[in-house]
């Protein structure tokens, strides 16, 4: 019945992509720039937020948004986003809290696996990662 958005997966995967990449990225820019209001008043963020998952969030978040080192990214991305869940979400209030709707984890926990699928799946189409691909292939 939906067999006809099959030839059109690798172009929805790129929007998926672009848009999650673009999301993130923001996400980054909010705690390395204050942007989009910046972080939440009286909030105290510990230093390996700004200086480690920041930077990860927001230039991973370009270079998953253009499709350059997509995989690598996509899956760095993940893994941060899982220890984000379970650092600052699940045992953020000093005690085990699992569901994400009540630890208010819900972003953490579609991230990670929205990024471990395009690291296992790939770009899609219209990424840097495909023209590079195709340069290799035809110097060879």
């Amino acid at each position: 019945m939906f067999n006809w958005l099959t030839p059109l997966a690798p172009r929805i995967l790129a929007i998926l992509r672009f848009l999650s990449g673009v999301m993130f990225a923001c996400h980054g820019a909010q705690k390395m720039f204050g942007a989009f209001g910046g972080m939440p008043a009286g909030m105290d963020i510990p230093w390996y937020i700004t200086y480690l998952a920041a930077p990860i969030e927001f230039f991973g978040g370009i270079l998953i948004a253009i499709g350059l080192l997509t995989r690598p990214v996509a899956f760095l991305s993940s893994g941060l986003m899982a220890a984000a869940y379970f650092k600052g979400h699940a045992f953020g209030s000093g005690s085990f809290v699992f569901w994400p709707k009540v630890n208010q984890g819900e972003l953490a926990v579609l991230y990670c696996w929205l990024f471990l699928y395009i690291a296992a799946a790939g770009p899609g189409a219209w990424a840097v990662d495909n023209l590079w691909g195709r340069r290799k292939a035809t110097s060879v």
